[in-house]
């Protein structure tokens, strides 16, 4: 029988970094979060982590209409270079919170990340995060 948590739609995306060391400290460091975690049209604003269990994040950005999306939630799991789990809720909508899991793996001479987004209210939701995860973390690699 499946529970709530497992009939809500979710979405797993993949990337290899060549950077060993340094993939986890992008995620958590506000600087370097800063400055890849955008999606291409839009200019960072804001980028405030506190990587511990119960520490806050919040992110900022601005679409190139004037729009500002605004993200932010708590983290659940902090595991030093291996595994990140914190909620995330859009300001415009605080009800649908919804769960990431970060895992980093060694992979040879790199890192292997394994995003999951869970929770989701409903499928078109999945599919907007789709849209935005992928471009986001093509532009992590470009930071490392």
């Amino acid at each position: 029988m499946a529970t709530d948590v497992e009939a809500k739609p979710s979405l797993t995306v993949k990337r290899r970094y060549h950077a060993p060391e340094k993939v986890f400290s992008a995620w958590t460091d506000a600087k370097k979060l800063g400055r890849w975690f955008c999606p291409v049209a839009c200019e960072p604003i804001l980028a405030e982590t506190e990587a511990r269990v119960g520490g806050r994040y919040r992110i900022v950005v601005r679409a190139q209409s004037g729009e500002e999306h605004d993200v932010s939630g708590t983290f659940r799991e902090v595991v030093p270079n291996r595994r990140l789990v914190f909620t995330w809720a859009w300001r415009t909508t605080p009800d649908r919170e919804s769960l990431v899991t970060v895992e980093l793996k060694p992979d040879g001479d790199g890192t292997l990340l394994t995003l999951t987004h869970e929770q989701f209210f409903d499928e078109a939701a999945r599919d907007r995060h789709q849209s935005g995860w992928s471009p986001i973390l093509d532009r992590l690699s470009e930071v490392l």
